[in-house]
């Protein structure tokens, strides 16, 4: 066993006209973006996967146009999760599964289910939808990662019912919606979510080094002691653990440039 789990950094998407001619290379075309991206940074996180369905093609394309030790994580379908009673969601579950996300083979990362940020928690109806995600697509294992953004999950017993199926929450460093870091997977998902279009890196580089700190203690079988925990009693395992780390949304202009730095520093 290896001293520490594998960091991913990334961003969401590749496809920003802002990326162009600063992130991308001038004049490097589209159809090679992609190919760009993923030998900067080591994931990406993909947002169409949650609008509409693709492809089996279209995942073959991506997996053949990244390097070996690239991930994609896609965003689950909106019509999985934004319904009033999830334990009815398995017929749509199914249906984003088979869409051909099995094409990715190895570069399949975390799938991410999001919430609405009015869904609130009825530990019922929710452990019915975590019963409903399935532990393998065609002999390959999945990972799960939800994103509930209503302060009710706030709970021990909602990171109770992740940690005995093994899935994570999303340790999201988000203005307005709560964040998990509490271990309850083999791996942590990080939304880093403040950034500022007008800051470089994104974020600010002091703020890159504090989270750099925390994704390897992560990485190596603790939990950061500066992240407040929801169920702060409870004893987590202490093993190597991957982490992956995305800068979405807020900064979105300076992503990537946070995205490499963050690279940088977990690689010095």
């Amino acid at each position: 066993m290896t001293k520490s789990g594998t960091i991913r950094t990334g961003i969401g998407g590749w496809t920003f006209d802002a990326w162009e001619g600063s992130f991308y290379p001038d004049k490097l075309p589209k159809r090679r973006q992609l190919e760009f991206a993923s030998r900067e940074l080591t994931a990406i996180e993909v947002n169409g996967t949650y609008y509409s369905s693709q492809k089996p093609a279209t995942f073959a394309k991506w997996a053949a146009e990244v390097p070996e030790d690239f991930v994609f994580s896609l965003k689950a379908s909106r019509y999985c999760t934004n319904r009033k009673i999830l334990a009815e969601a398995g017929p749509s579950i199914e249906k984003f599964l088979d869409q051909g996300i099995a094409e990715l083979g190895p570069h399949l990362g975390p799938i991410l289910w999001q919430f609405m940020g009015t869904k609130k928690f009825e530990p019922d109806d929710f452990e019915a939808f975590l019963d409903l995600l399935p532990t393998t697509l065609n002999g390959q294992p999945l990972r799960h990662v939800v994103e509930p953004r209503h302060e009710s999950f706030c709970t021990p017993d909602f990171v109770e019912m992740l940690a005995k199926r093994g899935i994570a929450a999303v340790c999201a460093d988000h203005p307005d919606y709560p964040m998990f870091a509490d271990v309850t997977s083999d791996f942590v998902y990080a939304r880093l979510q403040k950034g500022a279009d007008d800051t470089p890196t994104c974020y600010p580089q002091a703020d890159i080094e504090a989270w750099s700190k925390r994704f390897e203690t992560y990485a190596a079988g603790g939990a950061p002691k500066d992240l407040p925990l929801h169920a702060p009693d409870r004893k987590v395992e202490a093993k190597p653990r991957d982490v992956f780390a995305f800068f979405i949304h807020g900064g979105k202009v300076n992503a990537p440039n946070g995205a490499r730095l963050l690279k940088a520093k977990l690689a010095g």
